[in-house]
């Protein structure tokens, strides 16, 4: 029997988890390491469009995938954390729509770093960015989209010399323990995948962190093309409008909810409209922004055996927002809701220990008061509940917890929702998500 069929894949991630002493350790000297011992799978890459940011990185390759295929490119795509299975990172691209990698495929690629790692200390991370790469070299493809994991300059994706197009989504406080603790360190962090002469797409940014962007390029003499300066992007007579130096595009608007949402897929836009070697023509840009999707950003849950637990005609929602921003744009978008449809709007709500829930949280304070904190199970370094709720009571709204997202549902099943049943949001953590996902058995494909 071979190596590969004597163990299964959650064994053999359960194995190089042991690696290295610490989940994360940024340096880019182990990933090269390790690459050189494969013969440089990097370098047998399709054109690369790195993203790095702190909200909205997945958003932006969701509708960068979806504008590609639908132009009938083949598209490659590297994303983190997934939600229900390791799988969902990585997307093979063919004809007609990727596929995401079959478990004996990537145990595979594991093993054979592992291999070739030979025991030698390396992140968890790192080596499945590498067998990621060891897989998208092996299928060709088109383009790569290729999400950084924690930061940019130090980040294991950042092994790439030469992309196609650098792109920064919005830059937020964030993991402060590793990037650092001001807005200006973080966005030096992510400007780290800015290359020589390769154009850089930015989103609207803070002025700390727009100068820091500015300077990286020109350290580079990178073209920079930053939103609300070199292109727009808004919604018009229920449209989105989008406008450059090359003229405008009149669109559907995106399937994903939220006004942020538009700004993600004007970044996408703006990155395709840069680069002359892919063919994207109206039609494709249409069907990509309409069609795109994404789960657990703003994601309404329809049926399901969750959905049997909350409230009679209740509106259920989840999203993975887990810092100050990611918290203002769902907040954003459930005023928007509550402008369209007014309901009671109740939190639920687990956290990783290394957030800030007062920050998170704020952004409630003027749409909900109640608000429910559940554990994430299973998962080192999740926020006791207690935390959570003594976070919501400072900010003077009603804090209680349950001892899961079922057990906060069957709880307000039990209060009077009779006239306007209530629009539920289940938030904090994509972890927590993608347990939800699960346990509703909806499928993240």
């Amino acid at each position: 029997m071979s190596a590969s069929a004597q163990v299964t894949l959650g064994a053999l991630l359960s194995r190089l988890s042991l690696l290295h002493p610490r989940t994360i350790d940024l340096s880019l000297d182990r990933v090269e390491r390790l690459l050189a011992g494969l013969d440089h799978p990097e370098r047998r890459l399709p054109p690369v469009i790195h993203v790095a940011g702190t909200n909205g990185k997945g958003s932006v390759i969701a509708f960068l995938r979806a504008i590609l295929e639908a132009a009938g490119l083949r598209v490659h795509a590297y994303t983190s954390p997934w939600l229900v299975r390791i799988n969902e990172s990585i997307r093979l691209g063919r004809a007609g729509g990727g596929r995401l990698v079959g478990d004996d495929e990537l145990r595979d690629a594991l093993l054979a770093c592992e291999r070739v790692n030979a025991a030698a200390p390396i992140t968890r991370f790192e080596i499945e960015t590498v067998a990621a790469f060891l897989l998208f070299a092996r299928h060709p493809a088109d383009v790569l989209l290729l999400e950084t994991g924690l930061g940019g300059r130090l980040d294991a994706t950042n092994v790439i010399t030469a992309p196609v197009s650098c792109v920064l989504t919005p830059i937020g406080m964030d993991h402060t323990e590793f990037l650092g603790p001001t807005l200006a360190a973080i966005a030096a962090e992510k400007a780290g995948i800015i290359k020589l002469g390769v154009p850089v797409v930015c989103a609207e940014q803070r002025p700390e962190a727009l100068a820091v962007i500015e300077a990286q390029a020109r350290r580079m003499r990178a073209p920079l093309h930053v939103m609300g300066e070199d292109w727009h992007v808004g919604v018009e007579n229920g449209r989105l409008v989008y406008q450059d130096e090359r003229g405008l595009l009149d669109l559907a608007v995106p399937k994903l909810f939220g006004r942020h949402q538009v700004f993600n897929a004007g970044l996408a836009i703006a990155t395709l409209r840069g680069l002359d070697r892919f063919r994207v023509d109206h039609a494709a840009f249409e069907a990509g922004i309409a069609g795109a999707q994404w789960p657990a950003r703003m994601q309404r849950l329809t049926s399901g055996p969750l959905l049997q637990e909350a409230p009679q005609e209740a509106e259920v929602w989840l999203d993975g927002g887990h810092n100050a921003d990611g918290g203002r744009v769902a907040a954003a978008a459930l005023g928007d809701l509550e402008e369209r449809v007014p309901r009671p709007l109740v939190l639920i709500i687990g956290m990783m220990g290394n957030k800030d829930p007062d920050a998170f949280l704020a952004n409630f304070a003027g749409l909900t008061r109640h608000i429910i904190a559940v554990p994430i199970r299973d998962r080192e370094g999740a926020m006791p509940v207690e935390r959570l709720v003594d976070a919501v009571r400072r900010l003077g709204m009603r804090g209680e917890a349950a001892e899961s997202v079922p057990a906060a549902l069957r709880a307000l099943s039990r209060l009077a929702y009779d006239e306007v049943p209530p629009r539920i949001l289940i938030t904090g953590s994509l972890y927590l998500a993608g347990q939800v996902l699960a346990a509703n058995g909806t499928a993240v494909d």
